[in-house]
């Protein structure tokens, strides 16, 4: 990929300039746990964007996008923005980069990635991510990695209408090969835990179904969550997110929430505690019971959340057949991946199993994916 960049960048602009890169990232457990306040627990992959850099001494942005075959010119103002969505994030990011004060310049670059589209590895933080990290290098703009996630963040907000948490960006600026992060969300806090999973793989099985619901379904969630709160604060005024509700305060209320809102609020708090568990199991080194944290997150976000589908069930149902160690949906639900940790030893079983199964049933093979987990957001050399 790189050398097909590099290519392309000579044969556009007739110079070399600098590479840069940033992963995509998966989440091993804390789903929909973030706009609660809750803890997230991800870690950077070894698929991600690589884009070729080198300032233009120029007010203008030169892009080229060598997965679409596209290009696109565009200035540094608001009136000159990108029709093209891809540009626009690079666009963004420098127009959140001008806001908090910094001046980046006008560049030429070219850029790909890896990370599989629609899969929830988050393609377009690794992009954002990417450039931000990039320009702050390039043009000496002092901003810290705190502020570089911000700054992708901020991007999907205002310039892509994306409402999106903190967790991909922060992923691929801080992702450490060997390494999960615990990210509080609310206090933005983080630790490192050692992932070295001997002896097992990490596996993606993508179910290539896209559910529209999705967005509107999310909405609902986080209004069933946003009700069980203000009941509970009625006795308990220090509770601002379902973070700080025990399942005895739930129980409190149970008779003044709908049963949905119940049943929504349980996972939550559930899974909230479970990520909590998977990283004192990781310190042992237990990771049946991270597997095992991993099943309960399917059946709470298939059975209370039901933000599952059928096809996430069936590789989940095939998983647990194959005596997988954990299993369970990735990302917001409705369709994507389920994120599987394999013994070795059982892998190649499973993966067969788990395509002609699926095949057989929904006519289509689930596209797989094998991931390890690597550094954030850097220089090439």
């Amino acid at each position: 990929m790189k050398e097909k960049i590099k290519e392309k960048f000579n044969e556009l602009f007739h110079s070399e300039g600098v590479f840069y890169t940033s992963p995509g990232r998966i989440n091993l457990i804390g789903e929909h746990t973030d706009y609660n306040g809750g803890f997230v627990f991800p870690g950077a992959v070894d698929k991600g964007m690589i884009a070729e850099i080198k300032p233009n001494g120029t007010d203008k942005i030169r892009a080229f996008a060598l997965d679409l075959d596209d290009y696109a010119e565009f200035g540094l103002t608001e009136e000159e923005a990108p029709a093209a969505s891809w540009a626009r994030y690079i666009f963004g990011v420098c127009r959140e980069i001008s806001k908090r004060g910094g001046e980046p310049r006008g560049f030429d670059t070219v850029f790909a990635g890896d990370v599989p589209l629609g899969a929830g590895m988050s393609s377009s933080a690794a992009l954002e991510s990417t450039y931000a990290f990039a320009l702050n290098e390039l043009f000496d703009l002092g901003i810290d990695k705190f502020e570089l996630a911000k700054i992708g963040q901020a991007t999907e907000h205002n310039y892509i209408g994306v409402n999106c948490g903190i967790m991909d960006q922060f992923a691929s600026i801080f992702g450490k090969a060997g390494s999960l992060i615990r990210l509080d969300c609310r206090s933005l806090e983080y630790k490192y835990y050692p992932f070295n999973p001997v002896g097992y793989k990490l596996v993606l099985l993508d179910s290539v179904v896209k559910h529209e619901l999705a967005s509107s379904a999310y909405n609902k969630r986080r209004q069933s969550c946003e009700h069980v709160v203000a009941a509970i604060r009625e006795r308990h005024p220090e509770v601002e997110f379902l973070r700080d509700a025990t399942k005895e305060m739930l129980d409190e209320v149970k008779e003044k929430v709908s049963a949905e809102d119940y049943m929504r609020a349980e996972y939550v708090i559930e899974e909230i505690q479970r990520v909590l568990d998977v990283c004192d199991a990781l310190e042992r080194g237990d990771y049946e019971t991270v597997g095992q944290k991993m099943y309960e997150t399917h059946h709470g976000m298939s059975r209370l959340y039901e933000v599952s589908c059928e096809e996430l069930d069936f590789l989940n149902d095939i998983a647990k057949a194959c005596g997988v160690t954990g299993s369970r949906v990735m990302g917001g639900g409705f369709g994507g991946c389920t994120i599987n940790l394999v013994k070795e030893e059982l892998y190649d079983g499973f993966i067969a199993k788990a395509t002609s199964a699926y095949k057989e049933k929904f006519g289509r093979e689930p596209k797989v994916y094998d991931v390890v987990i690597s550094d954030g957001a850097r220089k090439l050399r």
